[in-house]
């Protein structure tokens, strides 16, 4: 597959009780014709609580008015997957979606999947992956889904099954796009010996920064859309984070435990997060401003999602679609990086 530069455009939404319509400029997905706002809306957290990688409790009412506030920014594609709140994401997206005159984009993804006891496994049977898309395109209540995205890329031993299933079920029109999450360059070489990947959706940050060892020139090299997950580490990065609101979080919260928002890593986080805040202050930006338009800086990156639980945060972080770094705030930054990894 030929090197490929996102093309660049506009896109307008509007919701039925929008009164003004705003405008971001787009990027190509790929080689599909999907063309997406640098930012979307990420709906991991607003499956709620009670499931093993749960963010707490949330209202759906909040959730309702944060996917429809970020439609009105001119946010144009929703990430969601069936395991988010074991089916709930996808079902609130649905409800939020209702009357919207002008639908965006929704992704969703499959491979992890959970029994009568809400016991999460993974699994890229063909049989079991039909079942889900079923299942997701119930819960969405449309017809297709804009992406269909193999969530994790477990058993290994199954990738090559999964897959097929994937390019499957896009031949019969059930999915109008693939693409994979959280997979290496050998994997994503052994699913494109069966069939063209739209997009690779990668956990991306500055906290995170694997990806930059060999696959964003892969994915450049062979044109495949790269749209990346907590570009501000799941929170960590917004500026909002301390020890005293970690320690307080909800038991069913994932990240109490997580080894980011532990020491000795969380004082490093924190001490990051100055930095971020001190640049943005010089724009009047926000340290998740600054912490989304570093993942965006790199053309490679199409777009980054974005969760938010209220309207809110959707209004504190839509702008950094349009905030470009400097290079001597870049520079700043990567002096803390290489001082702090040292």
């Amino acid at each position: 597959m030929p090197t490929t530069k996102p093309r660049m455009g506009k896109t307008s939404l509007k919701s039925t009780r929008a009164t003004t319509t705003t405008f971001m400029d787009t990027r190509q997905l790929g080689t599909s014709n999907l063309h997406i706002t640098p930012i979307g809306f990420g709906a991991w957290a607003i499956g709620g609580g009670g499931w093993e990688f749960a963010w707490g409790t949330q209202d759906d009412r909040d959730s309702i008015a944060a996917i429809r506030e970020a439609l009105d920014t001119g946010i144009n594609w929703i990430d969601t997957a069936a395991v988010y709140g074991l089916g709930h994401s996808e079902e609130v997206v649905a409800r939020a979606l209702e009357g919207i005159r002008d639908r965006p984009y929704v992704f969703t993804k499959c491979s992890m999947v959970w029994n009568d006891h809400h016991k999460i496994s993974h699994s890229l049977k063909a049989d079991s992956i039909r079942r889900e898309c079923e299942a997701s395109l119930r819960r969405l209540r449309v017809d297709a889904i804009d992406l269909y995205q193999i969530h994790w890329p477990d058993p290994d031993e199954e990738i090559e099954e999964g897959w097929a299933a994937m390019a499957a079920l896009q031949k019969e029109g059930k999915v109008r796009n693939i693409g994979v999450s959280n997979f290496n360059v050998a994997q994503m070489k052994r699913a494109q010996a069966i069939a063209p990947i739209t997009s690779l959706q990668p956990r991306y940050s500055l906290v995170h920064r694997e990806i930059e060892e060999e696959i964003l020139s892969f994915v450049t090299q062979e044109g495949i859309g790269v749209i990346a997950y907590s570009p501000m580490a799941s929170g960590l990065l917004t500026g909002a984070m301390t020890p005293e609101r970690i320690a307080a979080m909800p038991a069913d919260d994932w990240r109490k435990g997580h080894r980011d928002f532990s020491e000795p890593q969380l004082s490093r986080n924190l001490e990051l997060v100055r930095l971020l805040r001190a640049i943005g202050n010089q724009h009047g930006r926000s340290p998740g401003e600054v912490a989304v338009a570093w993942v965006l800086r790199d053309p490679t990156v199409t777009g980054a999602i974005v969760g938010a639980r209220r309207p809110e945060q959707v209004r504190g972080l839509s702008a950094a679609a349009g905030f470009r770094l400097r290079p001597r705030e870049l520079a700043q930054i990567e002096t803390f990086v290489a001082r702090a990894t040292a």
